[in-house]
């Protein structure tokens, strides 16, 4: 218990799904949390269940000023900010020859522009205190190709290696950058996708909490020489391509 106590963490696309999944675990584990999204009903219910300790801010991640609008927010509601998870994310498929331009562009927007602009915003912060974590949320399509999901690949590729250039940036004043790149997620984006289609080898999707206890590592003074790395949690999805196994013969 409180592996986080007094620290603060600000989590993008925090309403629902592994983010709303996230601030439970810290604010359990002695966290303050703001909690960001354009889902402003359901963020506001989830901050006024986690009482005190939790705060909601409206946060389009691909606008600047709502950035910087977060931030001081963070700093004014809970005095610090300590912890960025950089959560907020889409994905659409089509085929390369018909994906729409402007389904690209959005994809990228959120999941990528997004993510830079967390770190932009909050990195000079961290780096004055001297300390801080940064959790960059990619996927296990940052480690693949996935046919149709071309724009989500691309962008959780970018993730992947933005993490690295910022953790080599940041690692002498004290601030470190990981990415995790979780599998398929039992979270509204994922209704519909069966995990038999995939072959996992855990044979199952993972609940947000085996994501958010990642993420509580990641955040925690646990992982105080972790930086620039990939945290997979995928239950063996990209370990190799599966196959039934060989029965054995007996003796």
């Amino acid at each position: 218990m409180n592996r986080v106590e007094n620290k603060v963490a600000l989590i993008t696309g925090g309403a629902r799904g592994m983010g709303s999944s996230h601030a439970r675990l810290l604010i359990e584990e002695g966290a303050k949390v703001v909690i960001g999204d354009v889902l402003d009903t359901e963020g506001q219910l989830l901050a006024d269940e986690l009482g005190k300790a939790a705060h909601y801010v409206h946060l389009d991640v691909t606008n600047p000023d709502q950035w910087a609008a977060a931030l001081a927010a963070t700093i004014d509601t809970f005095g610090r900010i300590d912890i960025l998870v950089n959560n907020a994310g889409i994905a659409n498929g089509a085929p390369i020859a018909d994906f729409p331009l402007e389904l690209w562009q959005k994809t990228l927007n959120i999941n990528l522009t997004g993510t830079f602009l967390g770190m932009k915003t909050v990195a000079p912060v961290l780096a004055r205190q001297g300390s801080g974590s940064i959790i960059n949320v990619s996927s296990v399509e940052g480690l693949r190709g996935s046919i149709g999901l071309h724009a989500y690949v691309a962008s959780k590729f970018a993730v992947r290696g933005i993490t690295k250039s910022v953790a080599l940036e940041l690692g002498h004043v004290g601030v470190r950058v990981n990415s995790i790149h979780p599998g398929l997620i039992t979270t509204p984006m994922t209704v519909g996708i069966s995990s038999d289609h995939l072959q996992i080898p855990l044979g199952r999707a993972a609940d947000p909490i085996e994501v958010s206890r990642l993420v509580l590592f990641l955040a925690s003074d646990e992982s105080s020489y972790s930086t620039g790395a990939e945290f997979v949690i995928d239950g063996g999805l990209t370990a190799g391509v599966p196959s039934n196994p060989t029965p054995t013969k007996e003796s």
